[in-house]
């Protein structure tokens, strides 16, 4: 298994995170991230970066805000909501299919309630710039959404690069899309279905969760595939912004060899 082991304490950590950086995938409709050295080594031997970005781009972590008005930003977000134990599912999907609560239901180990969730449908091996990845994702239904508030989950992370099914998104035809001009089209030939009548709510899914006030976590990516199955403690702390809709993570799990996922207090005084 691909992990750092902590020599005191026997935890293993795993990333769970795409690397970012200069050519990191960007959501279709947005920049791509503009990043430079504005101080370097040669010249005062020090360096420093410039960097000009959406927040949601690589792993990234969504606050309510993001789609509720005057809902909570990432600096607001109660810590045990993105640091605790929880569960990664296995959840296999191929393109254009949706996360249902029977799969929910039926992954193994059980959600319990105040878990974190990590959902793995196996398109983190697909993370690029290409239409696959953004446009032919699966997603979670408006139902999963909904059985997930009333499970009480506190986070939900997925591997794709939106929570919600990419025609239930701007990316298809709603709101300002499609951004992704050719996706409608390509969907209707392909399933012979109509895109508005399959997915006629905008980010259902995303909104359901966000106005409970669980955050979401997308394009989770790293060593996750080895941890399917299991429990773990999960970090997914973003940055004290009070107004912030969104912010770029390293998302980590923890276990222990003993499997229970628990961090001891540590010897006292």
């Amino acid at each position: 298994m691909t992990a750092v082991e902590d020599g005191a304490t026997g935890l293993l950590f795993h990333e769970l995170s795409h690397p970012w950086g200069h050519g990191t995938p960007s959501m279709p409709g947005d920049d791509d991230i503009i990043l430079f050295r504005s101080v370097k080594h040669a010249q005062h031997g020090v360096m420093a970066h410039r960097i000009r970005m959406v927040m949601h781009s690589g792993t990234h972590l969504n606050a309510p805000i993001h789609l509720v008005q005057r809902g909570a930003g990432v600096g607001d977000l109660p810590l045990d909501a993105v640091f605790g134990n929880g569960v990664i599912l296995a959840i296999p999907k191929a393109r254009w299919e949706l996360v249902e609560p029977q799969d929910l239901e039926a992954a193994d180990p059980g959600v319990q309630t105040g878990d974190r969730v990590v959902i793995v449908t196996g398109w983190h091996e697909k993370y690029s710039d290409s239409l696959e990845y953004f446009g032919e994702s699966p997603g979670l239904s408006k139902q999963a959404a909904e059985w997930l508030v009333e499970k009480g989950v506190k986070l939900v992370a997925i591997d794709t690069p939106q929570v919600d099914h990419p025609l239930a998104t701007s990316l298809g035809p709603h709101r300002g899309g499609p951004l992704m001009n050719r996706l409608a089209g390509h969907y209707e030939r392909e399933t012979g279905r109509n895109p508005k009548r399959d997915h006629p709510e905008w980010n259902i899914a995303h909104r359901t969760l966000l106005e409970a006030g669980i955050p979401t976590v997308e394009n989770v990516g790293g060593n996750v595939a080895e941890l399917v199955g299991q429990r773990a403690c999960l970090h997914a702390a973003p940055w004290r912004w009070l107004e912030g809709d969104a912010c770029v993570i390293r998302f980590v799990a923890i276990t222990d060899p003993t499997g229970s996922a628990r961090i001891e207090p540590g010897a006292t005084a």
